[in-house]
C-alpha cells in the first residue's frame, strides 16, 4: 500500500487484529464486551539526495545535453532507492506499540530455509502454504525474485511439463504470473550473512511505503562555479510491514 499524505519526523498505522464471535446460549443474556486488538506501526522518514554539477566548458563540447540525461538517471537511482527501502522492511524490524519502541521480527515460521538449494517450486508452495494457513488474502499476492532464481526454476522443471512453460513465459515476459502470484523482477534484494539470496513473497495489505515527499529535481546555474549546471533531486520516504503473517522470506542458494 501507498500513502502518500504525511507530515511530521514520524507516522502511525492504526491496525485492528482479528475478532472471534461469541455465542449466546441463554435468553435475555448479558451483551459481551471484547477486548479490543488494537495495533499500531511507526513509520520514520528517510532524507536521500542526489547533486551533480556539469562543467560548462565539458558541455559545449557535447553534441547531446548532459543536463536530461543526468536527471534522468536520478530518477532511476530514485526509484532504484525506493525498491530497497520497501525490500529492507520486508525482512527488518517493524516498530509497533504507543510509542513504537516494540520491535517485531519476521518469524522463523515465516522463512523457507535454503536447504541447500537456489528458488524451486517446492519452496514456493511452501511460501503459499504459509500465506494460505495464515487464511491472508489470496488476491493481490507478490512474489520478488532474481535472475539467478528464475534460472533455477527452468533447471528445475521438466521441458515437457506445464510448470516449465510457465516459468519460460516469466523469463521471457510473456506472462508474470504463476501460482497465484504476480512475480517482479529485481537485482536488489539481499543476501544473508550466508551470501543466499533472500526472496520474498507477500500479500498487499502486509506492506506499507510512506512517501514524505516523492522525488524532485530542480537544475539552477551555479555563479560561484562559472555557471555550472546544478542537477538536483531529492525525496523522503519510509517503509513498514504492517503483518508478519503477510510477508515470507525464502532463502535461495547461487
Amino acid at each position: 500500500m501507498v500513502d502518500m499524505n504525511w507530515t511530521g519526523e514520524e507516522k502511525y498505522y492504526d491496525q485492528y487484529g482479528t475478532d472471534d464471535m461469541v455465542e449466546i446460549i441463554s435468553r435475555l443474556a448479558d451483551t459481551p464486551i471484547q477486548e479490543t486488538d488494537h495495533r499500531r506501526r511507526k513509520v520514520t522518514p528517510r532524507y536521500f539526495v542526489s547533486n551533480t554539477l556539469t562543467d560548462p566548458f565539458e558541455a559545449l563540447a557535447m553534441l547531446a545535453d548532459p543536463k536530461s540525461t543526468y536527471m534522468q538517471a536520478k530518477a532511476a537511482s530514485a526509484g532504484r532507492k525506493k525498491d530497497d527501502i520497501i525490500i529492507s522492511a520486508m525482512g527488518g524490524t517493524s516498530y509497533s506499540g504507543k510509542t513504537g519502541t516494540t520491535s517485531n521480527a519476521l518469524a522463523a515460521g515465516n522463512k523457507v530455509v535454503v536447504g541447500g538449494a537456489g528458488l524451486t517450486k517446492t519452496k514456493i508452495l511452501a511460501g503459499k502454504v504459509i500465506l494460505d494457513k495464515a487464511e491472508i488474502p489470496k488476491t493481490e499476492r507478490f512474489m520478488a525474485y532474481g535472475a539467478d532464481q528464475l534460472s533455477n526454476l527452468l533447471a528445475t522443471t521438466e521441458v515437457t511439463s506445464s510448470d516449465y512453460n510457465s516459468v519460460k513465459a516469466l523469463v521471457e515476459g510473456e506472462v508474470n504470473t504463476w501460482l497465484g502470484f504476480t512475480h517482479i523482477h529485481t537485482e536488489r534484494l539481499e543476501t544473508d550473512t550466508s551470501d543466499d539470496r533472500l526472496c520474498y513473497m507477500w500479500q498487499k495489505m502486509g506492506m506499507q511505503l510512506a512517501i514524505q515527499k516523492n522525488p524532485e529535481g530542480k537544475l539552477t546555474e551555479r555563479p560561484d562555479k562559472n555557471y555550472a549546471w546544478q542537477v538536483y533531486m531529492k525525496m523522503a520516504l519510509g517503509a513498514v510491514r504492517l503483518e508478519e503473517d503477510y510477508v515470507v522470506q525464502i532463502a535461495c542458494s547461487e
